[in-house]
């Protein structure tokens, strides 16, 4: 554990006496970007926007008559649909893509006639893109591919965009789907086996790929610009399709590239490095994270709102997991509870600046939602920064305490560390009239199925991958310390254990994507999409959030500052 001897206040600047106090130190690393996006802040859009608007609109519209128009064969639908969604340019053509998707639904059954019968490829695309889409179609229709002792076809090996087609449906999995269970296996030991005559280098390059990273578990704007750079490769791609990708894909760069330079401004105007040096200063990769839940251009104002309430609260989690002393946090923790700037004043002063972004930014939604008639759900927002820091406190006071939970009483506080409750919150006040009371209610109040999944896999994964460099700094038990005291096992056990439990929390996020429910699908969306970010910041057991030079370095060159080449 890093410490650091410091005289500081013992509670408030006004009193005189001062204690020296020791503080854990994390030493993270400070910004990669400082103020690099600074140069891209503007309040408005440039000409060649306006240019490139024209051009994508035309475009768009010789793609609407194409998935309009009649094709050969049902399975030509489908590849279209698919490179459509792949391509990142689907929320174009969401009625189109939609209004198609229930046709073939409707009608699936005809795909198991004739020439698809034995198509693997186009069955396990039917089957991935349907319950993608919500359409809860039972997985018994690979069951054809099965020999007479049950066991998936060998003949099957050699048809590689087949095995790479169905490891991708596999993803959609639901429990129970033991026939998935197989397949997954099947798919995986073949993919990996490929030997050079078997596929062409582009379908080797899409199978290494995704045995990294599945479409279904994947970022989609991060998916998209890997798979312009395959799609570009094919001999008969489709050229309408790939100019509007690139002109889109470029549009919309700019337009982040100018929210992230506004962004900076604001993050350097509240001067969090002097005042927060012991913090994670991640703004520039907390926007990639909430870019990833909504990357779409009409949500600016939501991505704003998300990215400015999660980087200070990467602050106040810092402040708890590493900062704060414990009398300290109990005064934060009660001034959180009383939301009134007046007890700022009793608070150390590097507590008293947070308060006053928390109150001052709330101040600003405040203004948001009551100009459109809402005001009424800032409470849920408040109620949800509480519950926050009261999970906060409970975790500080386990680490002073030495106390290691039960997994049960841990996941009772540390699912709701996440701060899962508060993202959707957020989420909800900037989706606008479509969402009532009611959804608020259903979030706060009912502990829904596939919410508590997302905390899982969220919790879980961050345990996985940051324990070890936690528990080096001096921070409150993990998961992975909880479920190896109580059931006494290895570290290993433990990491696999857990890793069973977050594939049964994906489980439960594919079901809630198909269950009939009265909140909108533009919300359960937007909880895959977070489930899909998370997957990527912590599948290789790297938190790369805290570790931010690592992969996601790469992440953000590649979605903010390189272009694509026309």
């Amino acid at each position: 554990m890093s410490l650091q001897i410091l005289a500081i206040p013992s509670s408030s600047p006004a009193q005189e006496t001062s204690r020296v106090v020791e503080r854990r130190l994390a030493n993270f690393h400070p910004s990669i970007w400082g103020d690099y996006f600074l140069k891209y802040a503007s309040d408005s859009n440039s000409m060649s926007s306006a240019i490139a608007d024209d051009r994508i609109e035309g475009l768009k519209g010789e793609l609407r008559k194409m998935l309009a128009g009649a094709m050969d064969k049902p399975s030509q639908k489908l590849n279209l649909i698919d490179q459509i969604q792949r391509l990142g340019i689907a929320y174009h053509f969401e009625i189109e893509i939609y209004q198609q998707l229930e046709q073939i639904h409707k009608s699936y059954y005809e795909l198991h006639d004739g020439d698809n019968d034995n198509d693997l490829h186009t069955i396990a695309l039917l089957f991935r893109l349907l319950r993608q889409q919500g359409y809860a179609i039972s997985c018994e229709i690979f069951n054809k591919f099965k020999d007479i002792n049950g066991n998936f076809s060998e003949s099957l090996i050699v048809d590689v965009q087949g095995l790479l087609s169905l490891f991708e449906a596999c993803h959609m999995r639901f429990h129970g789907d033991d026939v998935l269970n197989d397949a997954l296996a099947f798919a995986m030991t073949h993919l990996e086996a490929i030997d050079k005559g078997k596929a062409s280098p582009n379908l080797k390059r899409q199978v290494r790929h995704a045995l990294k990273q599945p479409i279904h578990k994947g970022i989609p704007r991060l998916e998209a610009r890997h798979y312009i750079s395959l799609y570009q490769e094919e001999p008969l791609h489709n050229e309408v399709l790939l100019s509007l990708t690139k002109l889109d894909f470029n549009l919309l760069q700019e337009q982040h590239q100018k929210e992230l330079g506004n962004l900076t401004r604001w993050w350097k105007d509240l001067d969090v490095e002097r005042k927060f040096p012991f913090a994670r200063d991640r703004l520039v990769e907390m926007y990639l994270w909430m870019s990833g839940v909504y990357f779409e251009p009409e949500y600016e104002a939501t991505r704003e709102l998300l990215t400015k309430v999660f980087s200070i609260v990467t602050i106040i989690d810092d402040i708890y997991d590493v900062y704060g002393t414990l009398e300290e946090l109990e005064l934060f923790t009660e001034a959180i509870e009383r939301w009134d700037a007046e007890v700022k004043d009793g608070l150390p002063e590097y507590m008293q600046a947070c308060y006053k972004i928390v109150l001052d930014f709330y101040d600003e939604i405040g203004y948001e939602v009551t100009r459109k008639g809402r005001s009424d759900y800032l409470f849920y927002a408040k109620e949800a920064m509480k519950n926050q820091v009261r999970a906060y406190f409970t975790e500080a006071k386990w680490f002073h305490q030495n106390h290691i939970p039960t997994m049960e009483e841990y996941k009772s506080i540390a699912l709701p560390t996440t701060a899962i409750e508060l993202l959707l919150v957020m989420l909800l006040l900037g989706m606008g009239d479509t969402v009532t009371k009611d959804v608020f209610d259903w979030l706060l109040y009912s502990d829904p199925k596939m919410v508590n999944a997302l905390k899982v896999v969220c919790r879980l994964m961050d345990d996985i991958a940051g324990h070890k460099f936690e528990q080096e700094r001096g921070h409150g038990p993990s998961s992975m310390e909880c479920f190896m005291k109580q059931y006494r096992v290895t570290e290993e056990e433990a990491k696999e254990e857990l890793h069973k439990q977050v594939a049964n929390a994906w489980k439960d996020i594919n079901e809630g994507l198909c269950c009939s429910t009265n909140v909108p699908r533009q919300l359960l969306v937007r909880i895959l999409n977070f489930t899909r970010v998370v997957h990527v910041v912590y599948k290789d057991e790297i938190d790369l959030y805290t570790h931010a030079g690592t992969k996601l370095k790469e992440h953000v060159t590649n979605l903010y500052i390189n272009p694509l080449p026309m």
